[in-house]
């Protein structure tokens, strides 16, 4: 078995923690070969009871099966590989494999990555702020990065192509499943004109722990966050913090003082977060990189 296949094969398991996995990828790239099966044990923190459990499930057929059927029906980097960023390698827990569709180039080091996220039940507000900045922000060259959730999210893919650009759409599920269900068309056009990130494989569906770890990739992977319209305590701030603590570049577009949906952004604001007012806002913070 190949390195890529065995990490693939260890993350899909699901029988050892993310860290865990992370420790035994660490010392693979460090002596480049897979592990014997009393060092793999040892890196794992297996007890000597656990490890008859372990290994029936790790050779199992449809485990097997399951490892085919991510690599036939989508691609994937794992955190050994040359290609894996390295803004995203350098975050807060990186996922250890990405399974991707699309043009992974995107993602590239030397590529202009801009997340965007926002309120899921958003105003008119958002679209008229997206429809007034990313045109010339995109002619800039920057690829936008969201997470292909309802609201802002899919607002943020669909100008970017209306603008002629590049999307990034970093999703909490499978690469086969569609959440939300109405988003079907969307990801698809992403999926041939941009890319679809997952770290989770095919068939696993929407959970509620899914979107936090989801905000960590897109975090990791931008240079620049730039929240329009966000509720106090919102996924977006979660979002926003995570950057503020991966050294990236915040901003946020102000909003009424009376509105509910602009109490977030204006409170990045209030805590050093740089307004947003006009696209040469968000374009300035790359060519200061």
């Amino acid at each position: 078995m190949k390195i890529r296949e065995f990490v693939i094969k260890l993350h899909l398991s699901n029988l050892i923690s993310v860290s865990k996995v992370r420790t035994i990828c660490d010392w693979i790239g460090k002596h480049q070969a897979i592990p014997d099966v009393k060092k793999l044990e040892e890196l794992a923190g297996l007890k000597t009871f656990e490890c008859i459990s372990f290994w029936k499930k790790f050779n199992s057929i449809e485990l097997e099966l399951a490892v085919d059927r991510n690599l036939y029906h989508s691609k994937a980097i794992t955190i050994l590989d040359s290609m894996y960023p390295q803004c995203l390698l350098e975050s807060y827990n990186p996922p250890n494999v990405l399974f991707y569709r699309g043009d992974i180039s995107l993602i590239a080091d030397r590529q202009k990555l801009l997340g965007v996220v926002g309120a899921r039940q958003n105003s008119a507000y958002s679209s008229a702020v997206l429809r007034q900045l990313l045109p010339d922000t995109i002619a800039a060259g920057i690829i936008t990065v969201s997470g292909l959730a309802q609201g802002v999210d899919s607002l943020v893919h669909s100008q970017t192509f209306a603008d002629y650009g590049k999307t990034i759409a970093v999703i909490g599920t499978g690469l086969d499943i569609f959440y939300p269900s109405q988003n079907r068309a969307l990801q698809q056009k992403i999926v041939h004109e941009g890319l679809v990130l997952s770290e989770y494989g095919l068939g696993v569906g929407p959970r509620k722990f899914h979107f936090p770890a989801r905000n960590r990739i897109i975090a990791g992977l931008v240079q620049t966050l730039l929240v329009i319209e966000a509720r106090h305590h919102s996924g977006s701030l979660i979002t926003a913090n995570l950057a503020l603590q991966e050294n990236r570049n915040v901003l946020a577009v102000p909003g009424p003082i009376n509105s509910p949906l602009s109490i977030g952004t204006n409170e990045l604001i209030k805590a050093g977060a740089k307004p947003t007012l006009i696209a040469q806002d968000i374009i300035e913070e790359f060519r200061n990189a």
